[in-house]
């Protein structure tokens, strides 16, 4: 008879040495689980904190004061960056930015009860779409930042509030965005959005005409990127604005 051990021994030590491993070696660390990240909330969505704090600190409008609010994306929030005298209080006209760099219309739309029909501006100035276009919120159809930007105007016509519409300003294309190529969607937009301001009897601001290169894109003196103007491009898209608002303060609202 072999003296070596049976098979059946070495099948009987493994549970010996499978208790052996469970108390002496190291527990394995578990790796864990990645948590899903817990939606935007509605504050975040529209970014409503932004302006929050110093619009609760702004007085109301003055006897005589025609306050002109400016909502927008980062071309808006630029702007005052790029021209602080602009926006300061002078005179009988105060311009107030209301600019977020990033957003689209109806991001703008969800605080725009806040930051423009809070504030009792005599007019207001809707600077919207380049995101859309650029779908930072996602793919956005044309006829929703149509919708969304009627919506804005609407609801400041209704209290009362003079309508400044500007054009999307050109781009042939988005830095964040390469090969989109946004220019005929831009083109399209603008047509929307001069008819509709013309059917409304709001005022309509043709920034691209002024800025365009002619080839879809601006030029390139006025805009670094192609897309955000230089204090060139500003000071020129203030002319046009200034001819606006002057236009504004000699209209009713019907």
């Amino acid at each position: 008879m072999s003296r070596n051990h049976p098979r059946s021994g070495s099948v009987i030590g493994l549970p010996w040495l499978a208790l052996w491993y469970w108390f002496l070696a190291p527990a394995a660390v578990a790796e864990p689980a990645l948590a899903a990240a817990p939606p935007p909330t509605f504050l975040e969505v529209a970014n409503l904190a932004h302006y929050a704090e110093i619009n609760a600190a702004l007085p109301p409008p003055k006897p005589g004061e025609h306050r002109v609010v400016f909502i927008g994306d980062s071309i808006t929030e630029g702007w005052r960056d790029a021209d602080p005298q602009y926006f300061a209080s002078a005179g009988s006209i105060s311009r107030i930015d209301r600019g977020i760099g990033g957003q689209t219309s109806p991001q703008m739309l969800l605080r725009f009860q806040q930051d423009v029909i809070a504030l009792h501006p005599y007019a207001v100035h809707i600077l919207a779409g380049t995101n859309d276009v650029a779908g930072n919120w996602g793919a956005m159809p044309l006829e929703a930042t149509e919708r969304a930007i009627a919506s804005m105007a609407e609801l400041a016509h209704a209290h009362g509030i003079r309508v400044l519409i500007g054009s999307v300003l050109p781009a042939r294309e988005f830095p964040w965005r390469p090969g989109l190529n946004p220019g005929p969607a831009v083109l399209s937009l603008n047509g929307w959005l001069r008819a509709y301001s013309g059917s409304k009897g709001f005022i309509y601001v043709d920034y691209y005409a002024r800025l365009t290169d002619g080839e879809l894109g601006m030029r390139p003196e006025l805009a670094a990127d192609g897309v955000h103007p230089t204090p060139a491009g500003y000071a020129l898209m203030k002319t046009l604005t200034d001819a606006a608002i002057q236009r504004a303060l000699g209209s009713r609202v019907r």
